[in-house]
Order: structure tokens, then C-alpha cells, then sequence
């Protein structure tokens, strides 16, 4: 029976953990990784602009952001990793760290945590009971912990620290409930995809197809150079993930805005 939140950890879950930790540092803080997330993330920030990190993990997109500039409202629900992102990343100016999840409404909720594995910890259950039959890289993969976090909306974060140029969600198959908080289009963000689940990420596509003229691309797993030479409209972007995203194990969907005198344009005609 996994531990609920009433359940301190046990010894061997903490060892678990650590060693979980450990491998994150070693993929998301490897030396180098830093220059080429700052280069990918160039195009859509610059000094002074908003970003959102929901999912933060250990904050390596974080730093990137403020690396360029930005000003960064990120969040992590996980007790243990959020510890870990105030070490790494301190008390920094232009920096709001939050013990948070994003979904669809400020509540309470459940999310269940892999101790070897911290970086796919969900609240998204129906993914989680899935995932593992659907995609052969997550079949070792188990859900130990429940424990309660805070959950609030894109809207809220918006009304009270602005509207934010670009956002990052990685948030294990919820996605789509964190898009579904959000009632105003922004310039750009992404969203994560799982082979397996890509049902999730068609979701998010009709979701920002509602709140915008959006075009897509995307990132095949942590490399940090996109896949096609031009953005894509919705309709390819469904037809894309329909037929099973080129194969890819995952990776990062990334949205943009129109400009607004193409989309005046385009009505136009």
C-alpha cells in the first residue's frame, strides 16, 4: 500500500529519494546544459519580461530564465524537491518561489510521488494508472507516497504578479488541468509530451486553439533545438500527435502567439 500524506516517509523511501534527486542534478545541471536552454529561450524572453515555471524541479529552466533576464514565478509542489530549488536557486531578485501545484481551480489535492523517480510525480491519476501499459519506459516506474498540496490556477498567478511572456508546464500528464485555468491567451509557452499519453497534449492543443491563434513546435526529449524549420498550425499539430509524434518518447510542445497584425491580416482576407 503506498504511504498517504498522514505516513512520514520510511528510511528506505528517503534513500530513494536522495538517490532520486541525485540523478535530476546530474541530467537538468550538467555542465553546459545551461548555455544551450539560455539559447533556446532567448527567442522568447528579455530583460524585464514575466516567465512562469510550473514544475519547476530543481529550477533549471528557472535559472535560465533569469539567466536572460526575466522575471520568474516558479512552482513545485513536492516537499522535498522544493527544498532543493530554494537551496539551488537562494533569494534572488526578480524570483518567486511558491510550494505549489497550477490545475484547473485553487484546491487541495493529492499528488503521488515516485521516490526514484521525482521528476514524474502526479497529480494527474487516470495518466499515472496508464502510463506504465502504454509506455515501456515507465513500467518500472512506481508511486509510493500520496501526500495533499496546494493547487492554484494560471488566472490567479496572472492577477497577481501580470500577464507573463512565456510559461513552462511540466507537470506529468496534467497539462491539459493547468490550461484549463487559464482564460487569456499568452505569447508563448510549452507543454510536455509523453508517448503513451499523447491524448494529453491534443488536449492542450484545442485548449489554446480556444483561447488564441496559435502556431507549434517542438523539442524531441531535453534537446534544446526545435524539430521543424516552420511553426505549424493547429490542424498539423493534431495530425502530428495523432500519428504518434514521429515516434519520439517524449519531449516539449511549444506554442506562439500570432502576432497581432497577422491575425488582423488574416481576417482580413
Amino acid at each position: 500500500m503506498p504511504h498517504t500524506h498522514d505516513s512520514p516517509p520510511s528510511l528506505q523511501e528517503r534513500g530513494k529519494s536522495l538517490l532520486g534527486v541525485a540523478r535530476s542534478l546530474v541530467v537538468y545541471w550538467r555542465p553546459g546544459r545551461q548555455r544551450g536552454l539560455q539559447r533556446l529561450y532567448e527567442e522568447f524572453l528579455a530583460p524585464g519580461d514575466l516567465a512562469f515555471d510550473i514544475g519547476a524541479h530543481l529550477g533549471d529552466r528557472t535559472a535560465a530564465f533569469q539567466a536572460l533576464g526575466a522575471e520568474v514565478v516558479a512552482l513545485e509542489p513536492q516537499p522535498a524537491l522544493f527544498r532543493w530549488l530554494v537551496r539551488l536557486m537562494g533569494e534572488r531578485s526578480g524570483l518567486v518561489l511558491m510550494p505549489l501545484a497550477a490545475g484547473p481551480e485553487e484546491c487541495e489535492a493529492e499528488i503521488a510521488i515516485s521516490a526514484a523517480n521525482p521528476s514524474v510525480s502526479t497529480l494527474a491519476r487516470r495518466w499515472r494508472e496508464r502510463i506504465g501499459r502504454d509506455n515501456p519506459g515507465f513500467r518500472q516506474v512506481r508511486w509510493e507516497r500520496r501526500i495533499t498540496v496546494r493547487v492554484t490556477t494560471l488566472d490567479v498567478l496572472i492577477q497577481r504578479f501580470g500577464v507573463p511572456r512565456f510559461i513552462k508546464i511540466d507537470v506529468e500528464g496534467f497539462e491539459a488541468e493547468v490550461l484549463s485555468g487559464l482564460s487569456k491567451p499568452v505569447e508563448a509557452l510549452s507543454v510536455e509530451f509523453v508517448a503513451g499519453a499523447l491524448d494529453v497534449s491534443q488536449a492542450c492543443v484545442t485548449r489554446l486553439e480556444a483561447l488564441g491563434d496559435y502556431r507549434f513546435n517542438a523539442i524531441q526529449g531535453e534537446r534544446r533545438e526545435f524539430l521543424w524549420d516552420e511553426w505549424r498550425s493547429p490542424a498539423q499539430a493534431h495530425d502530428w500527435l495523432a500519428g504518434g509524434a514521429d515516434g519520439l518518447a517524449s519531449g516539449d510542445l511549444y506554442a506562439r502567439l500570432q502576432p497581432k497584425a497577422t491575425r488582423d491580416f488574416g481576417e482580413m482576407s
